[in-house]
């Protein structure tokens, strides 16, 4: 038997247990300890090693492709649209065949899915509407531009539009409650990338008559104020309070109202985490709101989002913007007290190499269009894979130790300098990139490292393009010191299995060294 089937055929016994012992599992939640979110599927903690499909992926004659690819790419969990168009495709009748399939495939594979609600958003348009309502333009109109034109969006203060979107994903929720018994749905994405290109905001009649009245109360406390960087006990029309960003901050309240009223229907139903993801807008750059998609959560209205949408546990950046400090900074602004991380859409092999701030501050990690990548891009997909076969086996246990603090990372920097990594305690890691042998062209920077604190000079070392050395720090500061023992290997079982110790060549130059392919060290150290 391979592993993929063992591993379905020992979920299902864990699953005929829970049931003879009169225990369901429980309900996939977002726990927060401290200022660290961990994501517990089945009780326990989670990081999703995943991988999302194309946009038009969900139908039976492309579904063995995309299954092929999560267990060539050992993903845990499958993000995959389900349409609104398909579930109803005439008003009042449903049809979760679709939904079943996932639910079929998922289990078969011991594969976990989030599902990603196309509704009335995506990439800022309707186009998953159902067709019966796309014919009804009077009755569910989309946005009007400042020109008087109709933009390809649709408005978010159609109240009939949004009652149809949350009666379709409430009866969507009650599916999953009733034949998902074994939680293979984890989390679910409501709309995609939700906004409007082309327009900062609605100007029909209807839109206008709301921007002259007051801004809610919501948006006037100290605390949202204060983040908006407008004067705490400010009140007026929208215009009044917000001045020059009125528009947009008008915009993404209203978009974020809809998507919280159609979230909370659904919760009512059946309460799995529900995340919205953001289209960027460029974080270094910080440009006007005509150049990005207006609506979403983007970093500057993070806090509106909060406020309004209250049914919605996080906002998830989609990162395919270019450069370590863009990088750096958009986990900076999604990593708040009041949201997990999450990157539910990347790009190809360039973006591997965050995979590992990732795990160290977030919850899942997710490159876009896999099914596609096998196609056109197969150096992306088996760069990930070789990620994920290493560390999937460890989503449990990397999951608790990012929300324990004992996970500390680096990436290579342009000018591939050395990089020192504070321990919290007796030791520092030293890690090095170019120039010891390691590959790799001059002009790359895509070595990255990953270090864990087991206990107190006890070590898990994993990275790529990088050498791994030490120094005491703390109270064993200026000692002399040597490595222990340096075992190579694999986690395996809920624990590191050895496959070799190294020593000589390998650990007398600098430290363990890691080319192209990932490679996991357990290391401890002693201080003479």
């Amino acid at each position: 038997m391979t592993l993929k089937p063992l591993a379905a055929a020992l979920s299902s016994l864990l699953f005929s247990l829970f049931t003879l012992s009169g225990q369901t599992p429980s309900l996939p939640r977002l726990e927060k300890t401290g200022d660290k979110f961990t994501m517990n599927v089945d009780g326990e903690p989670f990081f999703m090693f995943a991988g999302q499909s194309g946009n038009s992926s969900t139908w039976p004659s492309m579904m063995p492709g995309v299954w092929e690819v999560v267990e060539n790419m050992h993903c845990n969990t499958l993000e995959i649209p389900v349409y609104w168009e398909q579930i109803e495709p005439e008003k009042g009748e449903y049809d979760f065949s679709s939904v079943q399939m996932l639910l079929d495939g998922a289990g078969e594979r011991d594969v976990r899915l989030v599902l990603l609600w196309f509704a009335t958003w995506k990439n800022g348009s309707n186009h998953y509407m159902p067709q019966w309502m796309k014919r009804d333009s009077k009755r569910y109109p989309n946005v009007i531009g400042k020109d008087g034109k109709e933009v390809d969006s649709p408005s978010p203060h159609c109240e009939e539009a949004m009652r149809e979107d949350a009666e379709a994903f409430s009866r969507f929720m009650g599916y999953l409650k009733e034949n998902d018994t074994r939680h293979t749905v984890i989390m679910v994405q409501v709309q995609n990338e939700p906004g409007t290109w082309g327009s900062v905001r609605d100007h029909s009649p209807k839109a206008e008559k709301i921007f002259a009245g007051q801004v809610p109360a919501e948006l006037l406390t100290d605390k949202v104020l204060s983040e908006l960087g407008v004067k705490k006990g400010k009140k007026g029309s929208w215009k009044d309070v917000f001045g020059d960003d009125a528009d947009e901050y008008f915009h993404a309240y209203h978009v974020a109202k809809y998507i919280n009223y159609v979230a909370q229907a659904g919760k009512k139903v059946y309460p799995l985490p529900m995340y919205v993801n953001v289209a960027l807008r460029d974080p270094i750059d910080k440009p006007k709101a005509t150049q990005y998609e207006s609506g979403g959560a983007t970093d500057n209205v993070i806090c509106i989002y909060k406020a309004a949408a209250p049914s919605i546990d996080f906002v998830a950046p989609d990162i395919y913007l270019q450069g370590d400090e863009r990088f750096k900074e958009t986990f900076r602004l999604y990593s708040r007290p009041d949201n997990a991380l999450m990157v539910p859409e990347t790009g190809g092999s360039y973006y591997t190499k965050y995979l590992y701030e990732v795990i160290r501050r977030g919850i899942g990690f997710s490159p876009f269009g896999i099914d596609h990548l096998r196609q056109r891009e197969s150096g992306a997909q088996k760069a990930l894979s070789k990620e994920y076969a290493l560390l999937s086996p460890l989503s449990g246990e990397l999951a608790l130790w990012g929300s324990q603090g004992k996970i500390f990372t680096t990436i290579e920097p342009s000018d591939h300098s050395t990089r020192t990594l504070d321990l919290k305690g007796d030791w520092n890691a030293v890690i090095s990139f170019k120039g010891n042998g390691l590959g790799g062209d001059d002009s790359d920077a895509k070595g990255k490292a990953m270090v864990i604190k087991l206990s107190e000079g006890e070590y898990l070392c994993v990275g790529t393009f990088c050498r791994f050395s030490f120094a005491p720090a703390g109270k064993a500061s200026g000692r002399a010191w040597q490595y222990l023992r340096v075992e190579e290997g694999k986690w395996e079982d809920g624990a590191f299995r050895m496959e070799r110790i190294l020593n000589g060549d390998e650990t007398d130059w600098g430290g363990p060294a890691v080319g192209e392919s990932p490679k996991m060290f357990h290391i401890t150290l002693v201080a003479r």
